[in-house]
């Protein structure tokens, strides 16, 4: 494996045992990630993101194939693998009864950080975190935001040279969210540090180096964000039709449009030609009453080729 590459799995399959029979939870997910880019690994609930991250991390045994990080195999150099990598889990938790400060040296004595070295290291986490002001307060005081960037700076303590981190920001207001990833686009601009970061947000997948999607398992698509949106054919028309219910059955099925998809009461459509399609898409509408405020031509976001490649990938699940 070249030395440029943090992540790397191969075919990598793992299946659970229930009382309904196996279950394949990831289904062949050949995926690398190079050193210091930030990978986004997104997909619905249950398509397998945290259990390719704990199966990489070897929290969780694999079923079949390979998964390394750092040139470490995941099931044989875990000791390894956990002495080079920060991690936050989606449901990790902060000992609430203890301050800012004693977080910091609580998970620095686990890591096995020397008394010299959190001396160093803690204050400029602290600082980086915008936390140094809370060092007393009690982590069960803290807001939701300042708890997420707590358990990123207790994450690095140790200098990891990875991080994971699955669902960081899950709950967490806008602002907040803003700041998390403000903080991670620092850690690698000033420490070149390898992120990969499951994530359900869209606007957080538009931040990273490379995307890739899971669904049901599998990894569907595995590229920029930039790359990932021009799989989705067509251009892209928006408007808010005054009738919608109505105007979403005239539209689908119309010729030259690829695909319908709907945006609170605004409809999006992935049509071949945007000026002949605009005319006859307000027409037909028209015809039946409806009117179209605000109708123009978009560029796709992530949100749109998510949809339209997991619908695409459900079709020929479906056979059709």
């Amino acid at each position: 494996m070249s030395d440029d590459i943090a992540i790397c799995t191969q075919d990598l399959v793992k299946r659970f045992r229930t009382l309904r029979g196996m279950v394949t939870a990831v289904n062949g997910v050949t995926l690398q990630v190079r050193r210091g880019e930030t990978y986004g690994l997104i997909g619905p609930d249950g398509a397998g993101k945290t259990t390719t991250t704990r199966v990489i991390l070897g929290l969780l045994k694999r079923t079949a194939g390979e998964s390394s990080v750092l040139g470490y195999d995941s099931m044989r150099n875990t000791y390894e693998i956990r002495e080079r990598v920060g991690y936050i889990a989606q449901q990790f938790a902060l000992p609430a009864d203890l301050t800012v400060q004693e977080n910091m040296r609580f998970f620095a004595d686990i890591q096995d950080v020397s008394a010299e070295e959190q001396q160093r290291r803690i204050p400029e986490l602290l600082e980086f975190a915008g936390l140094t002001h809370f060092t007393k307060r009690l982590a069960g005081r803290l807001s939701g935001g300042m708890k997420k960037k707590l358990a990123l700076a207790c994450s690095l303590v140790h200098e990891p040279q990875v991080v994971l981190l699955d669902e960081p920001t899950l709950g967490v207001d806008p602002v907040s969210r803003r700041e998390f990833w403000n903080l991670l686009g620092n850690l690698r601009a000033e420490k070149g540090l390898t992120i990969f970061v499951c994530t359900p947000y869209m606007d957080e997948a538009e931040r990273c180096s490379r995307v890739g999607l899971m669904y049901q398992g599998r990894l569907i698509a595995h590229d920029s964000p930039k790359m990932i949106k021009r799989l989705v054919p067509g251009r892209l028309l928006e408007f808010t039709p005054s009738n919608f219910v109505p105007a979403r059955q005239i539209v689908t099925g119309m010729e030259g449009v690829l695909e319908v998809q709907t945006y609170g009461v605004m409809l999006h459509l992935f049509v071949d030609d945007v000026a002949r399609r605009r005319q006859e898409i307000a027409g037909a509408l028209a015809a039946q009453g409806i009117t179209c405020v605000g109708m123009r031509e978009i560029e796709p976001r992530m949100e749109e080729a998510f949809i339209s490649l997991i619908r695409r990938q459900s079709d020929q699940s479906h056979g059709v």
